[in-house]
């Protein structure tokens, strides 16, 4: 059976927000645990779990337009974009849209959309260190990831690495992929990675976009 969305309490508290903005100014990331409501979590999950048994996600790749490749041995993970087209979906982008409102006042970055999509790891997959501005158009400008996977056992592998952004082989932090959790980070300076995991993992990963157009031309997401 399909969970239901029941509740009516913000997605993100506003002591959260405010925690989350102070932490962005003052190191460029945020990583807070038990921050998205569970019960959402679990009607996620149960989509993207859905759509994984059922074969309707896509390879992820590399890169964007012309340059866009896929590429295993660098990425493994299959997605499938955020398209408001169940009430968990338009619940957590509604809720990502009130934390853009809130970036946009916090810190005046002038940001002009939202993107996301659903990522499933299977066993074995992993995404290797990189940042998630593309080069020459710096519109990602904070990167978010919500986990959805509820029990995640300590031996799983498959946490998400943060490095430090004046040295990329400096190791912050590891950020356990548990439901619940939400990460999220300056798109251009924070270095990060999937490490290997051993069971199926998901999540939202979404970044919130400037608007990079030129001539008239609106830069498109994704």
């Amino acid at each position: 059976m399909t969970p239901t969305v029941t509740t009516s309490s913000p997605v993100l508290q506003t002591a959260t927000q405010n925690a989350l903005v102070d932490a962005l100014v003052e190191q460029g990331w945020y990583v807070g645990r038990e921050v998205i409501d569970l019960e959402l979590c679990e009607a996620l999950n149960h989509e993207l779990l859905h759509r994984a048994a059922y074969n309707k996600l896509d390879e992820a790749g590399i890169g964007r337009g012309k340059q866009h490749l896929l590429r295993k041995d660098i990425r493994g993970d299959a997605i499938h974009w955020l398209d408001r087209k169940s009430a968990a979906q338009r619940r957590y982008l509604d809720a990502m849209s009130e934390l853009q409102q809130a970036l946009n006042h916090a810190l005046f970055l002038g940001l002009f959309e939202y993107e996301a999509h659903f990522a499933h790891y299977p066993p074995g997959a992993f995404y290797q260190r990189h940042v998630d501005s593309f080069r020459g158009r710096a519109n990602r400008v904070i990167s978010t990831v919500s986990y959805l996977t509820p029990d995640w056992p300590n031996d799983a592998g498959g946490e998400m690495v943060i490095y430090h952004p004046d040295d990329t082989s400096l190791e912050i932090t590891r950020v356990v992929p548990e439901a619940g959790t939400f990460a999220c980070f300056m798109s251009e300076n924070i270095a990060h990675e999937v490490l290997p995991t051993r069971q199926s993992r998901t999540s939202i990963a979404g970044w919130f976009r400037r608007n990079a157009s030129l001539g008239g031309v609106l830069d498109p997401a994704r």
